[in-house]
């Protein structure tokens, strides 16, 4: 069978689209954004407990007292985490792109209940979108669109978009066609038939399918964090990839929370909209027992005059506050070269790019700038980059480790040098282990070690680096087991051993904030079987120089010794999830005079 070069055919197809069509993937991105933007800015203006009592007085009136309580109490426990703008940013990309896709989904659903060729035609096509694994439909969302929220509330959309038809055109088709039959002896229109009896006998099943469409969105918002989406994905994929276990936990518990809350919500509506509900719900009512109040809800009236009530003290609060954000303004002299200009600074998740991105955001700031900080994948980072959607970011290893993006993009990339280098690859023990100085010490000493060297995740290049080159060069490849794990877990054995005084050795690289935690003995290389290391670079969008001419001059002259990396990593550490840029500013503050060698003000 010949090879079929399908990704190929996609590749053009796109980079077609992209040539050709750019002016319409900018309306859509206009619309879309200003779509976002404005339910983002409603659900995010109130104090977060004034707008948890909305949304309890919502769940009032839709299921009653108990889930009111339950709802405050809920996003009460998200405002303590501090997620509440990530989770409000989220409901509102789950609300457009539910919104957008119903509106799609309905009318196709009505369509294909009336055709059975166009119900043949779209079967695939949802089965396509369906199963199809969510991540991919961030690729061409990120391509079209950049960055962002657009891309993920377009895949959003293609992604929850099949059980809406489907629930759409199986409520329809399920409606007794005796009824129809009737209805149109008595000389009802197609129309008419459509919205007063079909329609109705089939929205409770219409409801189902919108409970999944919302259900599905929610879940593909989180996976869009990847691409820069924002909110509680965002937080999700930062716990993830750090190994975060409690901002993890912290950020699932608020998803889910959304996720209950939008499914009670839904189902209720189901028993305000449909006749079958409000009689299923009368019928339940009747033969409940128990506190009456727990089960009384006010009327829409009552409700919608709470939901106003607290809208306008929620708006007056707004009033009141604005034009001060409460932070003292720099008026030295020389210290606004910014003016106020937004900067976009980008990273992905490893200690250098963090340690070294909330440093400068903090500089930036001190010279008057605006940076805005952003966590992304290397693929979705060098992209935007590309395409001038992002500014700035910190850690670009060359020439081997991110060469596939310099030779893809490097035409629309400003590389502003290198900060940091070289780079190391090496086994490490602690410093109290005597006698072991470099790889050959290791001969005949595996019993010390318990005979195993303590790595990361199998995946990683340099674990293949390991086993294939290093233990053989040394003649430790039949002494020694490489124990492979995570990142996380191998810095947790490395701890644990270092509190017991007990021999250990580990892979590690250089820079790691490792080294500025424990004392620690880089093995030596004598035969240089880890290979040369390489250099970390500041990379800028093509622009870069033009737009920020200062930044520019300042990053070039940009160096970090790795002892100075290491105890702002290890300071970024101890500061915990949340607060990198306030650990980053303690750091900053214990090194008088750094800013302005780093970034000089010309007066």
């Amino acid at each position: 069978m010949p090879r079929i070069h399908f990704g190929s055919w996609a590749e053009d197809a796109v980079s077609w689209l992209q040539t050709h069509l750019s002016w319409l993937f900018d309306v859509i991105n206009t619309v879309l954004t200003g779509m976002y933007d404005g339910v983002n800015a409603v659900l995010g203006a109130p104090e977060p407990l004034l707008m948890a009592g909305i949304l309890a007085v919502v769940a009032w009136w839709l299921r009653g007292l108990l889930p009111a309580v339950l709802t405050f109490a809920g996003f009460a426990l998200v405002d303590s985490f501090g997620l509440w703008e990530a989770a409000m940013a989220t409901l509102s990309l789950v609300l457009v792109a539910s919104l957008i896709t119903l509106l799609v989904a309905v009318p196709l659903g009505i369509w294909a209940a009336r055709s059975s060729k166009v119900s043949g035609v779209l079967r695939p096509a949802l089965d396509v979108m369906q199963t199809m694994p969510a991540f991919v439909y961030l690729i061409p969302g990120v391509m079209f669109f950049s960055i962002g929220p657009i891309p993920g509330l377009i895949a959003t959309v293609v992604f929850s978009m099949p059980p809406g038809v489907r629930m759409t055109e199986l409520g329809i088709r399920q409606v007794d066609g005796e009824l129809v039959e009737a209805a149109t002896a008595f000389g009802t229109t197609p129309r008419d038939t459509l919205t007063r009896v079909q329609l109705p006998l089939a929205l409770p099943t219409i409801m189902a399918g919108v409970n999944q469409v919302i259900m599905l969105a929610l879940s593909m918002v989180v996976i869009a964090g990847m691409a820069g989406a924002g909110g509680l994905g965002e937080a999700v994929y930062a716990a993830v990839t750090k190994v975060d276990i409690g901002g993890g936990v912290e950020s699932g518990l608020a998803v889910v929370v959304l996720a209950i809350y939008l499914d009670r919500m839904t189902g209720a509506l189901n028993q305000r909209v449909s006749p079958l509900g409000r009689r299923a719900a009368a019928k339940a009512a009747s033969a409940a027992r128990g506190l009456a109040v727990l089960r009384y809800r006010p009327g829409t009236a009552v409700a919608t005059v709470g939901v106003v009530v607290l809208a306008l003290v929620a708006g007056g609060m707004n009033l009141a506050r604005s034009g001060d954000d409460g932070r003292p303004v720099d008026t030295a002299a020389g210290a606004n070269v910014g003016q106020g200009r937004g900067i976009k600074l980008g990273y992905f998740p490893w200690d250098e790019a963090i340690a070294t991105t909330y440093l400068w955001q903090n500089i930036l700031e001190d010279r008057g700038y605006k940076p805005d900080v952003k966590q992304l994948d290397p693929g979705p980072l060098y992209t935007a980059l590309a395409q001038g959607q992002m500014d700035l970011q910190f850690d670009a290893w060359l020439p081997t480790t991110h060469k596939q993006y310099m030779d893809r993009y490097g035409d629309k990339l400003t590389d502003l040098g290198a900060w940091y280098g070289p780079t190391s690859l090496e086994l490490s023990v602690p410093d109290y282990v005597k006698g072991v100085d470099s790889l050959e010490d290791l001969k005949g000493k595996s019993a010390q070690f318990g005979g195993k060297i303590v790595g990361i995740e199998s995946s990683a290049g340099m674990m293949g680096t390991l086993n294939d080159k290093v233990l053989k060069e040394y003649g430790l490849d039949g002494e020694y087991k490489v124990v492979s794990s995570s990142t996380a877990s191998m810095l947790a054995d490395l701890d644990r051993a270092i509190k017991k005084k007990e021999p250990i050795v580990t892979t590690l690289w250089s820079p790691h904030w490792a080294y500025g935690k424990h004392q620690l003995k880089k093995l030596k290389d004598p035969k240089g079987a880890w290979g040369k290391g390489e250099e970390i670079h500041a990379v800028g969008k093509k622009d870069f120089g033009k737009d920020f001419p200062e930044v520019t001059a300042w990053l070039k002259d940009f160096k970090l010794s790795e002892k100075d990396l290491a105890s702002l990593e290890v300071e970024i550490q101890n500061g915990g999830k949340g607060k990198e840029k306030e650990s980053a500013r303690r750091w900053l503050d214990a090194h008088p005079g750094l800013a302005d060698k780093l970034a000089p003000v010309r007066h």
